[in-house]
């Protein structure tokens, strides 16, 4: 396995550290910073993020795209939740345990109940992996029928 590149603190640059429940509370912290009228979201990568092969394993950086896209949808309609019923990730570079991975979207298309979505991961600038998302828009309790 391959040794973890010098320690970066994403709060020198304005990224807050959230502790959340569930399965991304597994896999963070979360870091989140907003960009004008947007907001980012970031992994500081670990060893416990790597695969066999010492690399930052696919399932983690697809966790991150998830919950970002999600995060981003709930945030542009009324925090209304929602549920992923596609993600199809492009995995353009590696990534190094100790990178920090910078996650952002855009809604590229909305009707009443679905969110047609784009994304991108970047690590110091460079692009790392791209995504389109489709997420379904859910009442509060509501289990959906998908």
């Amino acid at each position: 396995m391959s040794a973890a590149r010098p320690s970066y603190d994403p709060a020198s640059d304005g990224w807050r550290a959230r502790s959340l429940p569930g399965f991304i509370g597994l896999v963070g912290p979360l870091w989140t910073k907003k960009q004008g009228d947007a907001w980012l979201y970031g992994l500081l990568t670990e060893a416990k993020h790597a695969n066999p092969a010492g690399i930052v394993h696919g399932g983690t950086l697809t966790t991150l795209f998830d919950h970002a896209l999600s995060a981003i949808a709930w945030q542009a309609n009324e925090r209304r939740p929602c549920v992923t019923v596609a993600l199809d990730v492009a995995f353009l570079a590696p990534v190094q345990p100790g990178d920090f991975v910078e996650a952002g979207g855009r809604i590229v298309r909305q009707s009443s109940s679905l969110v047609f979505m784009q994304g991108s991961l970047t690590v110091g600038g460079q692009e790392i992996a791209t995504a389109s998302a489709i997420l379904k828009m859910v009442q509060t309790g509501e289990t959906p029928g998908l």
